[in-house]
């Protein structure tokens, strides 16, 4: 007999069989009561390559399935939302082809503010099982500053181990009850349910298209967006509590798009105003790049800008180091207006023109108009009516332009975006000064008018001249969220729908040939706010 053979069975059988079990002599007692804490938990990333490699896939337990970045670039990252702090003592990521060569592991209590509990730098993929961690908080984050391929960032599995703060609790939620859908679009879909009850309290509801999550939410109703024309579409709604229970599924309701008709052609519009900090991805609180995740996540025909795209001056240096590098991989299918901002230049407008060149004056000026599908958009610039200093001219020649362009339109459905808002609740308030565009809009049956300016999200119902709430008027919506730092706001108006003052965000608008839904989509990937379908005048 073989003297290794002989030494092993000499052994006692507790070491024996904790070298066949592969533990080694100084495992802790983490490895025993460290639960994995990250199974099929709500997972927000900056992209992915394909919707069928989304993020969900690389927490399902499945070594088929898989998370894959948007190929190129870095950095990229996957988070994960463990339901409740939890005490992370150990990371295992099993990489596919593509690999992250440098990266970090981080922990969060808010998902917003992270600490770095681990630093890989070399890696070489396969598979990295990373212990004797230390790190504590809510939300595990993996970044990945440096791609081992030309590719992107590919994981067949993310595992977070340790334990939860709140390991009593282990009683999960009642099932929701009572799904049904409403208000069925040939690209939207809205889900009402009735709450669940938990003996702690209900955290919030996975929402699930055809068994894959599609969103997390806190409460009912959510409006799905995107959808095809003449398809059948299966939904379900789970509810969590704090400490990562997971309900039964709801009752299963079955959703079937209409063929289109007037209501055709759907395509999606990513819009926001007030984008670029001069700060990059590398300061956590840099938001214009998370905004820039969720647009690319949008796939959108087009991207509207309502100005101030880049903070202080808009100089063009600024343009090439800061939106350039997040908002500017869209350029192509921008449709961009300016704000105040763009006017500090040297030379006022310069940096805009010089980095849109003729993507911002199509029409050889600021202000111009184009189409898709059923609808006429009109981008203008606010800054000839609210000037800053001076007084406005009473009648611009822009505001001519503005009438004999609606006088011409021969399409259903209009929408308007400028920089200056005619009513607001937020620091800059109200612009009497646009009074005369915004009654012209209105004359014209609008249906819909972007704002930037005042750094809040702000949905209005619809109103007429004066402001106040009719619905043959347009829906005007701030959308000052693209990243810029957050303003206070004052008293919402009569006719405010919906003020959102602390979170950042893009507009995802859903159109068809007769109709639109709006959406604030935050940087947590959670619908923030969803409007009405609104039928065009």
């Amino acid at each position: 007999m073989p003297r290794n053979r002989r030494l092993f069975l000499a052994l006692p059988p507790f070491l024996a069989a904790a070298i066949v079990a592969g533990i080694g002599l100084n495992s802790s007692a983490e490895a025993v009561t460290d639960s994995l804490l990250s199974r099929q938990k709500p997972v927000l990333v900056s992209s992915t390559e394909t919707s069928s490699l989304s993020g969900d896939r690389a927490v399902d337990g499945s070594t088929t399935t898989r998370w894959a970045s948007a190929e190129g670039s870095d950095p990229q990252w996957i988070r994960v939302d463990l339901g409740q702090a939890s005490a992370v003592h150990r990371v295992k990521l099993n990489w596919e082809a593509a690999y992250g060569k440098d990266y970090r592991i981080e922990t969060s209590d808010d998902g917003s503010t992270f600490t770095t509990i681990k630093s890989v730098v070399g890696g070489n993929g396969a598979t990295d099982d990373l212990t004797g961690l230390t790190g504590h908080g809510r939300f595990v984050r993996l970044v990945g500053t440096k791609r081992g391929t030309s590719y992107g960032y590919s994981l067949w599995e993310l595992e977070v181990y340790g334990t939860a703060d709140s390991t009593g609790d282990t009683q999960a939620p009642t099932a929701p009850t009572g799904l049904a859908a409403s208000g069925v679009t040939a690209t939207t879909s809205t889900l009402n349910w009735t709450a669940s009850t938990d003996n702690v309290g209900v955290s919030s509801y996975d929402v699930f298209r055809d068994g894959a999550l599609i969103a997390n939410v806190v409460q009912s109703p959510y409006t799905d967006t995107g959808l095809s024309a003449s398809t059948t579409y299966k939904y379900t709604v789970k509810a969590r509590d704090l400490a990562g229970n997971v309900s039964a599924a709801s009752n299963e309701v079955t959703v079937q798009t209409p063929t289109g008709g007037g209501g055709g052609n759907p395509f999606v519009i990513a819009a926001a105003g007030d984008i670029a900090e001069q700060c990059t991805a590398s300061s956590s609180s840099c938001a214009h790049p998370k905004t820039a995740a969720l647009v690319q996540a949008m796939n959108p025909a087009n991207v509207i800008t309502m100005g101030d795209n880049q903070y202080d001056d808009a100089h063009l240096s600024d343009f090439q180091n800061y939106y350039d590098k997040t908002w500017g991989k869209f350029k192509s299918i921008t449709k961009p207006i300016p704000g105040n901002h763009e006017t500090y230049d040297d030379i006022p407008f310069d940096g805009y023109h010089k980095y849109f060149g003729s993507i911002a004056t199509p029409q050889g000026k600021n202000y111009y108009s184009w189409e898709r599908g059923n609808w006429h958009f009109i981008a203008l610039d606010s800054n000839d009516f609210v000037k800053e200093e001076g007084t406005p001219a009473a009648d611009p020649p822009q505001l001519a332009w503005l009438k004999q362009d609606l006088a011409a339109n021969t399409k259903g459905c209009i929408a308007a975006y400028y920089h200056h808002p005619r009513f607001s609740s937020g620091d800059h308030g109200d612009n009497p000064d646009a009074a005369q565009l915004w009654q012209t809009l209105v004359d014209a049956k609008v249906d819909l008018v972007l704002n930037g300016h005042d750094h809040h999200y702000e949905r209005f119902l619809p109103q007429n001249g004066s402001g106040a709430k009719d619905p043959n008027g347009p829906v005007q919506i701030i959308g000052g969220t693209g990243g810029a730092s957050f303003y206070p706001v004052h008293a919402a108006h009569p006719a405010t729908a919906k003020l959102i003052h602390d979170k950042n965000g893009v507009l995802k608008l859903s159109m068809t040939d007769t109709t639109f839904t709006e959406q604030l989509i935050g940087t947590d990937n959670t619908v923030l706010d969803s409007s009405p379908t609104y039928t065009c005048h």
